[in-house]
């Protein structure tokens, strides 16, 4: 868990010191959407090999070799090359990453305690996703990276790089404590070279999830959650700036903290109120987050505008945590822990490719961010209304199979 915590805090802050070298640079301001959109092409990319690389091995070595690649975008990012090349290599150790974080946890802990788990994962994750995107922001203000830089650091010589050397302690942190995980004992597959083995091992994967009743709801679920998430994290930074006058980055940050508190309030609440059987019972919630985006059009006072997000946040942590757990388990029985997840990882970064790559574009056809704001809202309410209709019908024909056996 600590572990996990510093390397989602790293993730996080680097971001926000990219997005200012891009602001820096005079970038166009579709760029933005677009650091996030390489940061996850790695997750679709490699979602065939990412999960048999997880399960080849103990999860300890995965995530320290993952860690160790993220360092290496890092350093690139330090060297001057473009944030786009260097965050997309970052991306491609949290792709590695991702399979094992989550996969032991499967390994670890029997079935009846996923919620659970994943409600301490998803908190500290939370917890570091508002650290980390709070001091992110503060690591682009003037005032801060001058203190940095008046500490005279060999090496660092700019604002950008004072930013991105304190986030490579906080990776360098995650990898030694990746160094003190402890194996789970379980036996490991050994990985296969032929590249036509590990496509056509994903693709069985792939459907067999889709298949089962339950795994392909609670797929569709987060594939839709994680897409329209990162999308609204780069909504909140353009209202932000129109509706409510806030133009620095650090200040932007501190509205993405307020989802994120919101989101570890409604993950503890899950852990506490909703079992693994009656995971499927928060759909309803995703509805309710999106009605709640038709709100956010009309607020111009921050203090209002921290109180709307708080929600948004508690209904996506009550709403993601258990559909998460209800996934991993579906999948730990179908196929195993590391490629389940490589399987969610593809489904739910190809949702958010998609999903950023149509915000850039209407960035780019230069709409109101109100008008982006309802079309998003209009989305999410359609496509869980859908989903929701799904799994009432999957429910309907188990039940007329039930009364058939019972016939029978």
């Amino acid at each position: 868990m600590a572990a996990q915590f510093f390397s989602a805090f790293a993730d996080n802050a680097v971001l926000w010191v990219a997005i200012a070298m891009l602001r820096g640079a005079e970038a166009p301001e579709f760029h933005e959407p677009l650091l996030k959109l390489y940061f996850v092409v790695s997750y679709v990319a490699l979602a065939a090999f990412v999960g048999a690389f997880a399960d080849s091995m103990p999860k300890w070595r995965v995530m320290l070799a993952s860690n160790a690649v993220k360092i290496a975008g890092c350093l690139l990012l330090f060297a001057g090359v473009h944030p786009l090349f260097s965050y997309a290599i970052v991306g491609l150790g949290a792709a590695a990453y991702s399979p094992a974080k989550y996969g032991i946890l499967t390994e670890y802990l029997p079935h009846r305690l996923l919620v659970v788990a994943n409600s301490w994962i998803e908190g500290l994750t939370v917890g570091a996703i508002i650290l980390g995107t709070v001091v992110g922001g503060y690591l682009t203000r003037d005032d801060v990276t001058g203190r940095i830089l008046a500490l005279e650091i060999p090496a660092v010589d700019t604002a950008a790089q004072a930013g991105i050397a304190v986030v490579g302690v906080f990776y360098l942190l995650a990898a030694l404590l990746n160094v003190f995980i402890p194996d789970t004992g379980v036996d490991h597959k050994p990985l296969k070279n032929n590249l036509i083995y590990l496509f056509h091992d994903f693709s069985h994967c792939l459907k067999l999830l889709w298949r089962d009743k339950l795994g392909q709801i609670s797929l569709a679920v987060t594939t839709l959650f994680w897409g329209a998430g990162q999308t609204l994290q780069f909504i909140v930074i353009k209202w932000a700036a129109s509706n409510l006058g806030l133009l620095e980055l650090a200040d932007a940050t501190l509205l993405q903290g307020m989802v994120a508190v919101g989101i570890a309030i409604g993950a503890m609440l899950a852990a506490r109120f909703v079992s693994l059987r009656k995971a499927t019972s928060v759909i309803p919630l995703g509805i309710i987050m999106g009605l709640m985006m038709f709100v956010m059009p009309h607020i111009t006072n921050v203090l209002i505008a921290k109180g709307a997000l708080v929600i948004i946040g508690v209904l996506s942590g009550f709403f993601v945590v258990p559909m998460n757990a209800l996934l991993q388990h579906r999948g730990h029985v179908l196929m195993g822990a590391g490629h389940s997840i490589s399987v969610q990882n593809f489904n739910e970064n190809l949702s958010i490719l998609v999903m950023l790559a149509g915000y850039a574009l209407l960035l780019w056809l230069d709409l109101s961010i109100n008008t982006m704001i309802y079309l998003f809202g209009i989305f999410l309410v359609g496509s869980m209304y859908l989903i929701k209709r799904w799994h009432e019908a999957n429910q309907r024909v188990a039940d007329n199979v039930a009364k058939l056996d019972e016939v029978n």
